[in-house]
């Protein structure tokens, strides 16, 4: 089988770790032939690369820049990013006729590009929906349906739809999402529409004792207390005012500590509260490469999701992936419409609470830290096994393409 895969995730080689990068790297072990489009923004000041391998060629395309950019320049470069994708396609693999087309929002604008490919080679499209947007921007205040932001809101919502109906079939990261998408999007059939979960090549990140207290020493992260880590994006998604309140609240917690790590939009709104609050039993990094992202992760007791409670879409973040691939439990603040405290208590890995009370927040710490946080952790590798190994999603997407091709 010949896989067209697109994203807006940069990536050089296929031996990259990723939820992307895994799950085309278990098409490529099982004999399949894949390309994919990743592309490169205008500020890295690189031009369009292409890399080839023996089973799969990249194409490292120069599109405008749509991160850490204002809000005109990302709104005309991801509008344009379709034509971009679609030239880049009759240049670069026009000899090849492809059979599949992966892709996962963001971005919903990629739709004429899938259009070309599922047209010309009477190709099959699998979508990988791992956001719900424009309605999670209306949900945290980036859009309105109204004024000038309501027409850019109308002109998304209409490209979602129709990157909903080109789809042979869409993959949800959860059911919550599955339930959600087909209730405010009626004319899609249901038989379509399936769980397909992140997933990932999964590697034992879990480290010994002494191990555990070298990479504390180099931190310099406190050997005597319970730490709990928040890594990943820190912008309003996160609610990140919200995540300042916790932090708050628990400074008196003189066995916990509190270790974020990432970057992002709302980065230096903690980073004046860390300047300004001097708190103790909290450490604020910037992104570190990801290799020693996770061996740090190994030597922390337990990891953090948070969102922001405005959200009606059921996000699923994955970096809960991680964690669990460290071995450690998990303690999910988030929206209540998201379903991923009920599969962290469903899993018995974590807890969770509603991210919207900063002292239940508190409570639910003192709770955790008097837990079995061991036995959270296996359960959590145990489940990470069984669910959300890239095989897992593999298999569900081959399948369909064997039963496209038995009916064709």
């Amino acid at each position: 089988m010949k896989i067209l895969f697109l994203t807006l995730v940069h990536f050089n080689s296929l031996n990259e770790k990723g939820i992307y990068t895994d799950l085309l790297r278990e098409f490529v072990k099982n004999g399949h032939n894949v390309c994919a489009i990743s592309p490169i923004e205008k500020r890295y000041g690189k031009k369009t690369e292409f890399i080839e391998d023996k089973n799969y060629r990249i194409l490292n395309l120069r599109i405008g820049n749509i991160q850490k950019t204002n809000i005109i320049e990302k709104g005309i470069s991801t509008i344009l990013l379709s034509l971009k994708y679609k030239k880049a396609i009759r240049r670069y693999f026009s000899n090849i006729r492809f059979d599949l087309v992966l892709y996962s929002t963001p971005p919903i604008t990629l739709l004429s590009a899938v259009e070309y490919v599922k047209k010309r080679d009477n190709a099959k499209t699998y979508l990988l929906l791992k956001d719900i947007f424009p309605q999670n921007a209306i949900d945290i205040g980036l859009l309105k349906k109204s004024g000038l932001k309501g027409f850019l809101y109308r002109y998304f919502r209409n490209k979602e739809k129709k990157l909903y109906s080109i789809s042979d079939r869409i993959g949800c990261m959860s059911q919550a999402n599955v339930d959600y998408l087909l209730k405010h999007n009626k004319e899609i059939e249901s038989t379509k529409v399936e769980v397909c979960p992140n997933s990932i090549d999964v590697v034992d990140n879990s480290i010994s004792d002494l191990e555990k207290e070298r990479i504390r020493k180099q931190y310099k992260l406190p050997l005597d207390k319970k730490i709990f880590i928040y890594g990943g994006n820190l912008g309003k998604p996160q609610g990140i005012s919200f995540m300042i309140d916790c932090l708050k609240e628990c400074k008196d917690l003189t066995d916990a500590f509190f270790l974020i790590v990432g970057s992002g939009t709302e980065y230096d709104k903690i980073e004046k509260y860390m300047l300004d609050s001097k708190q103790p039993n909290v450490k604020l990094m910037k992104f570190i490469a990801k290799d020693d992202y996770n061996t740090l992760l190994g030597a922390c007791d337990c990891g953090l999701i948070f969102l922001d409670y405005r959200f009606t879409i059921p996000n699923f973040p994955s970096r809960l992936l991680y964690y669990m691939q460290a071995k450690l439990p998990v303690f999910a603040i988030t929206d209540p419409n998201t379903d991923i405290g009920k599969i962290i208590y469903d899993g018995y890995f974590g807890w969770w609470v509603a991210s919207n009370d900063s002292s239940k927040f508190k409570h639910k710490i003192i709770e955790i830290m008097d837990a079995d946080l061991t036995n959270k952790g296996q359960n959590a590798w145990e489940y990470l096994i069984k669910y959300y190994h890239s095989r897992v999603s593999y298999d569900i997407i081959y399948n369909h393409y064997k039963e496209w091709s038995k009916n064709e």
